[in-house]
């Protein structure tokens, strides 16, 4: 299955009372797909998965699957720090429908690469669709290193990783060890480079603002024309970072609002922006020419 280059981890809109907003999320599926968007990621970390009921992740993938229908795939995050937990999630997501899965490695509990793999193994051999694993060591305290990786792409639906560590080196033993495992970056101002190592293409947060540009700078890399996929990079670098200045979402759930695509607040652990927040948003913004 071709998940595409651009691969959108959406943020979930919530009205005033912070219940999901179902015709905001019609309003921002739309706009995904209208800019450049192959994939939408539903109930990722940028989804606010951790205060997400299983009931309310079911309805979001149900949701865009209908709205997007066959203009967009539709990957469910259906991970968890539970393998019990995540198998019986998956087998859910698959039944509604959703074409394929992101697994966050464990956070909290710190598993061996011995758990991880089993982690990920028992997971994938629930499901008969395509697998996608999610390495994010700032987020879950652990690495899924290379060989690990190796491993679990011998497994026949896992089919790709979405690489957010950081670590080109690491990425490029992955791509040694495991040249059948797709790569896509999880890191927005790290696409370029990681393009350079063979990835696939991203699943980001930045799409939701410059999804037009960051297609264009993967297939300008794809084509052989490597100094505009520079120039976008470059371009685009300062948004990339802005939208990461504080906690993933709350910059970009900030800047849709701003751009006037509304996605509502957000829930509690995660606070509004602050005026410091808002005011480098702004300027971002205004560079790009999105606000006036």
């Amino acid at each position: 299955m071709d998940l595409g280059r651009v691969i959108t981890a959406m943020v979930t809109p919530f009205d005033e009372q912070l219940r999901v907003d179902y015709k905001a999320l019609e309003n921002l599926v739309e706009h995904l797909l209208a800019t450049g968007t192959d994939t939408l990621l539903v109930a990722g970390t940028t989804g606010e998965s951790p205060t997400l009921s299983d009931e309310e992740k079911l309805q979001l993938f149900k949701a865009c699957k209908e709205i997007a229908g066959s203009r967009a795939k539709i990957m469910a995050g259906t991970g968890s720090n539970s393998t019990l937990h995540s198998i019986e999630l998956s087998k859910k997501a698959e039944e509604v429908g959703v074409d394929s899965l992101l697994l966050v490695s464990p956070y909290y509990n710190k598993p061996t690469q011995e758990g991880l793999y089993q982690h990920f193994k028992s997971i994938a051999e629930a499901v008969d669709i395509p697998v996608v694993l999610y390495n994010v060591p700032g987020r879950t305290a652990v690495t899924i290193e290379p060989e690990t990786l190796a491993r679990l792409a011998e497994i026949d639906n896992v089919v790709a990783v979405k690489e957010a560590g950081g670590n080109l080196e690491k990425t490029s033993k992955t791509r040694v060890l495991a040249p059948n495992l797709e790569v896509y970056s999880g890191d927005d101002s790290l696409t370029l480079p990681m393009l350079a190592l063979g990835a696939k293409g991203v699943i980001s947060v930045a799409s939701h603002i410059v999804g037009k540009d960051i297609k264009e700078m993967i297939m300008s890399f794809e084509e052989g024309n490597t100094k505009k996929a520079e120039e976008i990079h470059l371009k685009l670098f300062d948004i990339f970072k802005t939208l990461f200045v504080v906690s993933n979402p709350i910059p970009v759930k900030t800047a849709l609002n701003m751009i006037g695509v509304p996605v509502g607040g957000l829930r509690l652990p995660l606070s509004e922006a602050d005026a410091g927040t808002r005011a480098v948003l702004e300027k971002s913004l205004k560079n790009l020419g999105l606000i006036s």
